[in-house]
C-alpha cells in the first residue's frame, strides 16, 4: 500500500474524520447519558423526600412518628431497595434512619447528618469511607404544628457508574471497529472508484511515439474520470497528427533529396574524369563527392527510418539462424577490424531461430559491430555472442574501448545524436546508426539496450523473439 497515494490519502482523511465524528458523538452521549441518569435520580431522590413529607409528616401530631416510621418501611422498603432515608427531627434527634442495605454497598450510620438548621432543598455527594459514593437530596419540612424536620432521601451512585461504565465498554469496542470497517469499506470504494485512473496510467505508459494510433480506455460514469480519459485521448491524436505530419515530411523531404543528390554526384564524377585537370581542381572534386557521398547516406538513413516508423518498410517474413547470420556477417567484417589491429571474436551457442527480414537484421549486426571497431582502438577486441533466454534470441557485441558517457546514455539511439561530434565526423557517421538499429529491433519487436564505462568499453544487447519451433523445443 502506497501512503502517497490518493487511495490511500482520501481514505486516511475519511478515516479519521469518523473517527473524530464517532469520537464527539461517544463523548457527547457519554456525557448525555450521565447528566440524565444523575437529574433522573435526583428528581426522583426529590420527590421519594417530598412525598414522605407530605403523605406522614405532614399531620405527625395526630398520626404519630411511630406511623411515619411504619409507613417508610411498608412503603419505600430502603433497606431491600439499597436507598437511604433519614428523618431528622428540628433538635438534630433522629426520628427515622433506614437500616443496612441489601446489597451491603454502604452503612447508613457513616453518613453524616444534615446541617440543623437547613434553609432550602440541595443535593450532595457523601464519599463514604469504603471508596462508595451517594447521592443524598436533603428537603427542610414544617408540620402544620409547626414542627420542623430534615428529610434525606439518598441512593449509591453504582447503578448510574455500572451504565456509563458499560457505555464507554460498548464504545470502546463497536468506535475501532466501525472505523476500522468504515475504512476497509472507503478503501474499497477509493479502489473501485479510481480504478479507471489505474486504467489509464496503464494505456498512457504502454502508448510511445510508435503506436499513437492506440487510445486510453474510457469508463463511461459521466465523471471526472471520464472527461480526463476523453482530454487524453484528443491530445493523443493530436500528437499522433503531429507525429505522422513529421514522418510524413522526413520521408517526402529525403525521398525528394536523392534524385538530385544522385544526379549532382553523377555529374561530379564525370567532371572528375576528364582529363587534365588541375591538382586544386581535382582535390576539390574529391571532396565534394566525399560530402555528396555523406548526404546520400543520411538521406537513406532518414528514409529508413521514417519508413521503420510509419510501418511501410517492405520486410520479408522468413525464419532463420541468428547464429548463422551472424558468424557470416563478423566474418566479412574480420578484415576491417584487422585493418585496424582489432580481435574480432564471434561465440554462438547453437542454432537460435528467430523470424524476420533476414537482411534488416544483418544490418543490424553490420552497424553494431562496425560502431565498436570503430571506437575501439588499436590492440583492443571485440567480441559478438548469440544465444537463447527464455523467450528471447540475444545478441551482444562487446568492445573494451573508449566507452560512453553516463549522460550520454539516454540519448544514445537518437536520430543525429553523437557522444563526440568532432570525432564521429571524422570517421563518416552522421549520427544515425544506432537510430536505424532500434528502428529495425523494434519493427521485430525486439528491444535494444546498452551498458558502458567510460574508459573501459561498452556493451549493446538486442533481444528479438524467438520463433515458434524453437520455443517449442524449449518447452518440449
Amino acid at each position: 500500500m502506497n501512503p502517497r497515494s490518493i487511495r490511500f490519502r482520501l481514505t486516511a482523511w475519511y478515516a479519521g474524520l469518523l473517527a473524530l465524528v464517532l469520537l464527539l458523538f461517544g463523548g457527547s452521549t457519554w456525557f448525555g447519558l450521565a447528566h440524565y441518569l444523575n437529574r433522573s435520580l435526583t428528581d426522583s431522590l426529590a420527590r421519594q423526600a417530598q412525598q414522605i413529607g407530605e403523605n406522614f409528616l405532614l399531620d405527625v401530631q395526630t398520626s404519630g412518628e411511630r406511623y411515619v416510621v411504619d409507613e417508610i418501611v411498608e412503603h419505600y422498603a430502603p433497606e431491600q431497595n439499597d436507598h437511604f432515608v433519614r428523618v431528622t427531627r428540628g433538635d438534630g434527634s433522629t426520628l427515622y434512619v433506614s437500616g443496612m442495605p441489601h446489597s451491603k454497598g454502604f452503612d447508613p450510620a457513616q453518613v453524616s447528618t444534615a446541617p440543623r438548621q437547613l434553609l432550602q432543598a440541595g443535593t450532595r455527594e457523601e464519599h463514604l469511607p469504603n471508596g462508595g459514593e451517594l447521592l443524598i437530596y436533603s428537603l427542610p419540612f414544617t408540620a402544620r404544628d409547626g414542627r420542623s424536620f430534615v428529610i434525606e432521601s439518598g441512593a449509591p451512585y453504582d447503578s448510574i457508574e455500572n451504565v456509563l461504565r458499560g457505555l464507554l465498554l460498548t464504545l470502546g469496542i463497536s468506535l475501532p471497529l466501525l472505523i476500522a470497517l468504515a475504512a476497509a469499506g472507503g478503501y474499497w470504494i477509493m479502489r473501485r472508484t479510481l480504478r479507471p485512473l489505474d486504467e489509464i496510467t496503464s494505456g498512457a505508459e504502454r502508448i510511445t511515439s510508435r503506436n499513437l494510433g492506440e487510445r486510453l480506455p474510457v469508463a463511461h460514469s459521466g465523471d471526472e474520470v471520464e472527461r480526463l480519459a476523453f482530454a487524453l485521448n484528443r491530445m493523443i491524436a493530436r500528437l499522433d497528427e503531429s507525429f505522422q505530419y513529421i514522418r510524413r515530411f522526413t520521408a517526402d523531404a529525403s525521398h525528394e533529396l536523392r534524385t538530385p543528390l544522385t544526379a549532382l554526384r553523377g555529374e561530379l564524377e564525370a567532371i572528375a574524369q576528364r582529363p587534365r585537370l588541375e591538382d586544386d581542381l581535382q582535390d576539390t572534386l574529391g571532396s565534394s563527392l566525399e560530402e555528396t557521398a555523406r548526404l546520400s547516406r543520411i538521406v537513406e538513413g532518414l528514409l529508413a527510418i521514417s519508413r521503420y516508423d510509419a510501418g511501410e518498410a517492405q520486410m520479408e517474413q522468413v525464419r532463420f539462424d541468428l547464429s548463422e547470420v551472424t558468424l557470416s556477417t563478423v566474418g566479412q567484417m574480420r578484415l576491417l577490424a584487422e585493418d585496424r589491429n582489432i580481435t574480432l571474436q564471434c561465440e554462438t551457442n547453437g542454432e537460435v531461430t528467430i523470424t524476420g527480414d533476414r537482411a534488416r537484421v544483418k544490418q543490424v549486426i553490420v552497424n553494431l559491430v562496425d560502431n565498436a571497431i570503430k571506437y575501439t582502438p588499436e590492440g583492443g577486441a571485440v567480441q559478438v555472442m548469440v544465444g537463447a533466454e527464455i523467450q528471447h534470441a540475444v545478441l551482444q557485441v562487446k568492445d573494451n574501448g573508449t566507452g560512453i558517457p553516463t549522460d550520454a546514455l539516454p540519448h544514445l539511439f537518437e536520430r543525429f545524436y553523437r557522444v563526440d561530434k568532432a570525432r564521429s565526423r571524422q570517421m563518416g557517421g552522421a549520427g544515425l546508426g544506432l537510430a536505424i538499429v532500434k528502428s529495425i529491433v523494434t519493427a521485430h519487436g525486439g528491444q535494444v539496450t546498452v551498458t558502458s564505462t567510460e574508459g573501459k568499453g561498452s556493451q549493446f544487447r538486442v533481444a528479438l523473439p524467438l520463433s515458434d519451433e524453437t520455443l517449442e523445443r524449449k518447452t518440449g
